[in-house]
């Protein structure tokens, strides 16, 4: 499950190339890799599905009924068509890091040595921020949001949320907040290719706290604690993101005999 091969074959010493592969190769390796991603994923799912659909259900859905609130389904298939949707998601999760895995040996063979040191680290600074980040929308962000919303419509309706409509508020909550922690790395590869740099990073801080809040507001549901929640993480790893891009040195052009070749 490789898209190139190393060579050291007529390379003079201390230099590095990659030997080509006809784009046929690529394309079998890349099938390849996608059909095992999709079995590994599917096999993964019936696990859940076949011992854990309720667990998952009762899972999400304790903020709402720690609260008193009452989850309803209002036609027949929702229950079934949330507990798969649900499998998936756990199936996507717990099969990421053979995921990623499968990922990194189809690409690592065209990268030199270098590269694939600062990829193996990219890759999983990203994997944990967003872990990281849906962690804390879980955690500390989400159960704030919900009771916020709830006591908004006190006194106005009787509280019975949808299954369906639950879970997909859950998960358009926490996703924005695991996307937007990686911006440490996104402002890294960023500088290192030299579209921005710490100079410009700090001048544009001013406008940077607008955008933030702004992208906040559109993201998260339309309650001040989630926008706060999610704003002000976005500004510590901005700030973070500055610092490490002082560590980060611009990446200088390389001759043509040591680009790799795709």
């Amino acid at each position: 499950m490789t898209g190139a091969s190393r060579t050291d074959k007529h390379t003079a010493p201390g230099k590095e190339t990659l030997q080509t592969k006809p784009l046929t190769g690529h394309l079998k390796d890349l099938r390849r890799l996608l059909i095992f991603m999709m079995l590994l994923v599917f096999a993964v799912f019936l696990v859940f599905f076949l011992m854990w659909p309720k667990e998952l259900v009762a899972l999400v859905s304790d903020p709402i009924r720690e609260m008193g609130i009452e989850i309803i389904y209002t036609n027949v298939s929702e229950a079934f068509t949330t507990q798969i949707k649900l499998c998936f998601i756990a199936a996507v999760v717990c099969a990421s890091p053979v995921l990623f895995f499968a990922i990194w040996r189809f690409i690592r063979p065209a990268l030199y040595k270098k590269e694939r040191r600062a990829f193996s680290f990219l890759a999983v600074a990203a994997f944990l921020l967003f872990v990281t980040g849906v962690s804390f929308a879980w955690l500390m962000v989400f159960r704030l949001a919900v009771n916020f919303l709830v006591f908004s419509g006190e006194n106005i309706a009787t509280p019975m949320l949808s299954l369906e409509n639950y879970v997909s508020f859950l998960f358009s909550f926490l996703v924005p907040f695991g996307i937007v922690f990686e911006m440490p790395v996104v402002i890294v590869i960023l500088t290192r290719f030299g579209i921005v740099s710490t100079g410009l990073l700090t001048k544009a801080r001013k406008y940077v706290v607008l955008v933030i809040f702004t992208l906040a507001a559109i993201l998260t549901p339309p309650d001040v604690v989630s926008q706060v929640m999610l704003g002000l993480p976005m500004l510590v790893l901005y700030e973070a993101g500055i610092l490490l891009s002082r560590l980060v040195k611009p990446r200088e052009p390389q001759q043509d005999e040591e680009q790799p070749a795709v």
